[in-house]
């Protein structure tokens, strides 16, 4: 078996809750408990779950864009939380991220042609007339006109200004993005356009994605695994068709029935979790998931004991003491049913 490009082992990122007006520390919110997952190279790992979940804490912990408070992540046989400033530096040629909102994460002071150069600049890959030429290469890969590189962010709509954060990523020739929920913002018709380009660069470079999402349409599209946070801990992982056929945690359960079907006449049979996420600051003793959970077989001993990530089938793991597959699988199919047209009633 091959050796994984990034390999994130027991990763953990709290904040700490100060008060009082010597700030003392009063708690810990605990944003990532303790992930571990891999990523291959040429791969793409979605990481999914409800807002709040730490998903997206967990991409730029792994980048070290926020310091880690424990754990490890191991990127082409690199210990990234041991590196120094310089060498963290030399690595992240290899390692990017697109942000989530491409209004807010570009800097309005600065061209395109600008924004795009700065990573040729700062890892001096090109300069002069040979930068120039690389920035207009890079925005003509992701669809837009070269001469659009003296134009401002404010001159351009959301999916345009995504394309630029892609090419600016894209600038020092990575090998492992982190898509942080890159298509959230933008409308549903530019959403396929983008993913499109997404799978389309990956095609041609090879490249390895974390794909952060919470829309689950979008992931059974461009993901081949799948991981379900929630509450700070992974809960299921899994190909991606095993876990949208036959999802076995109650949680991932749910979070498919809520995705509209396409299908004219079909609806999904929902599945209504009771209560309130509980507070990372003051999660749940056992599984975290136990508050909420509707499983048949649910006792005293969810809220007792912490269910280790164990692979109940095949390639597809899940932290659940009581669901042996195939016990509870709940298949696709089953979370559909069929409805009378609008148009015949």
């Amino acid at each position: 078996m091959s050796t994984p490009l990034l390999s994130v082992r027991d990763l953990v990122k709290h904040f700490p809750i100060k008060s009082g007006i010597f700030g003392k520390v009063s708690g810990q919110v605990r944003a990532v408990d303790g992930i571990s997952f891999d990523v291959n190279a040429a791969e793409t790992l979605a990481l999914v779950g409800e807002s709040g979940c730490g998903k997206s804490t967990a991409g730029r912990a792994i980048l070290r864009l926020i310091e880690p408070t424990s754990g490890s992540v191991s990127f082409d046989g690199h210990d990234v939380l041991t590196l120094g400033r310089e060498e963290l530096r030399r690595l992240r040629r290899k390692m990017q991220i697109i942000f989530q909102d491409p209004f807010s994460s570009l800097n309005p002071r600065m061209s395109i042609g600008a924004i795009v150069r700065e990573g040729l600049t700062i890892h001096k890959l090109a300069e002069g007339a040979a930068a120039d030429t690389r920035v207009r290469q890079l925005l003509d890969e992701v669809g837009l006109r070269p001469e659009y590189a003296s134009r401002y962010p404010h001159e351009f709509s959301g999916g345009q200004r995504q394309r630029v954060g892609i090419a600016r990523a894209l600038s020092v020739e990575p090998s492992f993005i982190v898509c942080d929920e890159p298509v959230s913002a933008l409308d549903v018709s530019v959403q396929a356009q983008v993913v499109n380009l997404l799978q389309d660069l990956q095609r041609d470079r090879g490249l390895a994605y974390l794909f952060i999402a919470h829309d689950l349409s979008v992931v059974e599209h461009i993901a081949d695994r799948v991981a379900v946070m929630y509450l700070g801990h992974i809960v299921e992982l899994a190909p991606v068709d095993m876990l949208f056929d036959m999802p076995i945690m109650p949680y991932t359960q749910a979070l498919l029935s809520a995705v509209p079907a396409p299908e004219p006449g079909v609806k999904r049979e929902r599945i209504l979790l009771t209560g309130d996420v509980p507070s990372p600051a003051n999660p749940p003793s056992g599984c975290v998931f136990h508050p909420r959970c509707q499983h048949p077989a649910k006792d005293e001993e969810c809220a007792r004991v912490v269910p280790p990530l164990e692979e109940k089938t095949p390639g597809h793991w899940a932290a659940c003491i009581k669901q042996n597959a195939p016990d509870f699988f709940i298949p696709r199919s089953a979370l559909h049913r069929s409805v009378p047209s609008p148009v015949n009633s």
